[in-house]
């Protein structure tokens, strides 16, 4: 079976290795153009792309597909792309562009299998761009994996094949990431090894249990110690690695990495109740958050007891609702 394989990041690009591994031929990779990265903010590949050359793949990196858009000559050669590759499905994994319906109708035509996306939830639960981030911060206690068919809308496709997988109390965005990275792998071969023999059938999304998974945005970093201790755990677990949960002393920056919650406490939001070798514990709307990994702008991340060594918190003292603009990376 010949793949198209459209993908930018590490979740996709252990689905790409995983396809490779199982034998199937992919003659064309389609990702995301280069960005800058790093200190040096020198352009980078992504993962992806790293892979499919690695593996001398022929590689597209149009910035549209719309043949109408603002990159025409772009969409039009990677559509020459796909034409040629004469592929007999096309998998899906967090490309970052918008399949327009010229691929979906280029794909679909019998035999071809259509276009399959990997998605990282329970569908209908958490269509769009960060299910993971959005599934701990919910407090969700299971997650999974949805092979879809792709459509015209937004992860509203028939679903073909799903996998559950419980969320653990401790997992970030990035633990959580991993794990459905490598289920995703496994269950996109073992469907096109269904497809291959008419054993995979399309079963339509429920109606109801419909979220949205809002792309994150840096803005919502700010810790609002207003909020209950509960949910900014949560959020400080969703938030991590990316963009990390943040807030500020006296101007600087300073971002929270782990952190959990404590039984109910009196002081006002944003209070340091105390602030030892295991943890800074700061009042919030409810309970108490207490901080267990920190990180200053310009600095490593570090257990509180190295933190407080070269930061030293005083109870009473109280941390801002909202951090300044430049948080620490």
């Amino acid at each position: 079976m010949n793949i198209i394989f459209a993908g930018t990041p590490e979740f996709a690009r252990v689905a790409l290795e995983r396809l490779l591994a199982a034998g199937f031929r992919v003659p064309l990779v389609l990702t995301q153009p280069d960005r800058p990265a790093g200190r040096g903010m020198k352009l980078q590949a992504s993962p992806v792309k790293q892979l499919a050359l690695e593996r001398h793949i022929d590689v597209a990196q149009p910035r549209s597909l719309r043949l109408d858009g603002k990159f025409p000559d772009e969409a039009s050669a990677a559509r020459d792309a796909i034409l040629a590759a004469q592929a007999d499905v096309m998998v899906v994994a967090a490309y970052g562009l918008i399949l327009p319906q010229w691929v979906l109708d280029a794909m679909g035509h019998a035999p071809r299998l259509g276009c399959l996306n990997i998605h990282a939830s329970l569908l209908p639960r958490w269509r769009g761009a960060a299910p993971i981030h959005r599934a701990i911060e919910a407090g969700d206690a299971q997650t999974g994996v949805t092979i879809m068919q792709m459509d015209a809308g937004l992860d509203t496709g028939d679903m073909l094949l799903t996998e559950r997988l419980p969320i653990r109390a401790d997992d970030t965005t990035g633990s959580l990431h991993d794990r459905l990275a490598v289920l995703g792998g496994r269950l996109i071969v073992e469907a096109l090894e269904m497809a291959a023999c008419g054993g995979l059938h399309a079963q339509p999304q429920p109606a109801d249990g419909v979220t949205y998974a809002h792309k994150i945005e840096k803005a919502e970093a700010a810790i609002d110690w207003a909020q209950p201790a509960s949910a900014l755990a949560r959020r400080v677990r969703a938030f991590n690695p990316f963009p990390g949960a943040s807030t500020g002393l006296a101007g600087e920056a300073i971002k929270v990495w782990a952190a959990h919650a404590d039984d109910a406490a009196a002081g006002t939001p944003g209070e340091v109740l105390a602030a030892h070798a295991d943890g800074i514990r700061v009042a919030t709307g409810e309970g108490a958050l207490v901080l267990t990994e920190l990180q200053r702008a310009g600095g490593k991340r570090l257990a509180a007891a190295d933190f407080l060594r070269g930061f030293p918190l005083a109870v009473g003292q109280v941390l801002d609702a909202a951090p300044p603009a430049k948080a620490a990376g």
